[in-house]
C-alpha cells in the first residue's frame, strides 16, 4: 500500500475542507426576468426593514429579474435581483460579445440626468417603494456591470445608474460623494473597485467590466417611513447594456458580512482543478 505523507495528507485535508465551504452550485448566471414589483422589492429585503404600501416598477418586462449563480460566474453575489438599461438576460455569460445590446425604446428618468448633467438617459428601469427601518440604519450591496467598459470610458456614452434615498444618491465610490459610474469606476479611475472582463480568461458575465460588490449606506436616519428608488439607464443612446446586481436579503437595518472577491474564488478554483478534484469551466 502507498503510503500518504504528513504533508500531503494535510493538503488533501485542506482541500477537502474548502470543497466542503463550497456550495454545490452551476457556473452559469441564471436570471428570470419579471417586472413585478412586490416580488423585485421582497427579493432584497431583510432584517430590521418593514415594507410601507406597494412598491412600483417602470420599464420593460425584459429589463429585470432575479437572479442566481452569480458568486461562481465571478461577480461575488449569488442571488438577488438585477435592474438592466435594456435585456436582463444578456447579463448571462460567457463574455462573447463587446456589444450586447437590448433596446426597449423608453424614456430616460430625470433624476438620472441630474447625475450626468449635459446628457440625456433613455430606457430606464426604475423600482421605487417605501419602507421604515427598526435600526435607525440603512444597508445593501450591490454590483455594477456594463457592455460601454472599456471603449467607452470617457465618452459621453456614461450609462448610469442611482439608489435615491428620499432623492439622495447612495451609489457612491467609497468614503467619497462621487457616483459610481462608467467614467468614475474602470481601468485608470478607482481601479480598486474595478473588475476587468475583457481579458483573458474572462468571468461568466457577459458585460466587459463589472465594479467589485459595494455596499449604499446611510446611517441615522429620521424616524418614520422612507422611500427608494433603484434607477438606471442608457445615457446618449439605446444601445449597450448595462446592469445593477443587488444582493438578495441585505436592504436590512444592519450591514450584512462581506462576500468573497472574484479573484479569491478564481484561485481556489485553480487550485482544485491542479490536484484532480474539480473541474472549473472557463467561459
Amino acid at each position: 500500500m502507498k503510503k500518504i505523507t504528513p504533508s500531503k495528507n494535510r493538503w488533501m485535508m485542506m482541500v477537502g475542507l474548502a470543497l466542503a465551504l463550497c456550495p454545490v452550485q452551476s457556473y452559469a448566471l441564471s436570471v428570470t426576468t419579471t417586472g413585478d414589483a412586490t416580488t423585485l422589492t421582497n427579493s432584497i429585503l431583510g432584517s430590521g426593514i418593514t415594507l410601507v404600501g406597494t412598491p412600483t416598477y417602470t420599464g420593460a418586462t425584459i429589463a429585470s429579474g432575479t437572479f442566481t449563480g452569480g458568486i461562481a460566474s465571478g461577480i461575488g453575489i449569488e442571488s438577488g435581483i438585477l435592474l438592466t438599461s435594456g435585456s436582463a438576460q444578456l447579463a448571462v455569460g460567457p463574455n462573447n460579445t463587446e456589444s450586447a445590446t437590448g433596446n426597449n425604446g423608453l424614456s430616460g428618468d430625470g433624476d438620472l440626468n441630474s447625475l450626468i448633467p449635459g446628457f440625456s438617459t433613455l430606457d430606464a428601469t426604475v423600482l421605487t417603494f417605501s419602507f421604515t427601518t427598526t435600526t435607525g440604519n440603512l444597508f445593501f450591496n450591490y454590483a455594477f456591470g456594463s457592455e460601454e467598459y472599456n471603449e467607452y470610458v470617457g465618452s459621453s456614452f456614461n450609462d448610469v445608474f442611482g439608489f435615491f434615498l428620499d432623492g439622495s444618491n447612495l451609489a457612491l465610490i467609497p468614503g467619497t460623494s462621487t457616483p459610481v459610474s462608467i467614467n468614475n469606476v474602470n481601468n485608470g479611475s478607482n481601479s480598486a473597485y474595478f473588475v476587468d472582463n475583457s481579458t483573458v480568461p474572462t468571468f461568466n458575465v457577459q458585460y466587459d467590466g463589472f465594479t467589485k460588490v459595494l455596499t449604499a449606506q446611510l446611517l441615522g436616519l429620521a424616524p418614520g417611513t422612507h422611500t427608494i428608488k433603484l434607477a438606471i439607464a442608457d445615457a446618449g443612446d439605446h444601445i449597450l447594456d448595462s446592469g445593477v446586481f443587488i444582493q438578495g436579503g441585505t436592504f436590512s437595518g444592519t450591514p450584512t458580512n462581506p462576500v468573497p472577491e472574484p479573484t479569491t474564488l478564481l484561485l481556489l478554483g485553480a487550485a482544485l482543478a491542479g490536484v484532480g478534484l474539480v473541474r472549473r469551466k472557463l467561459a
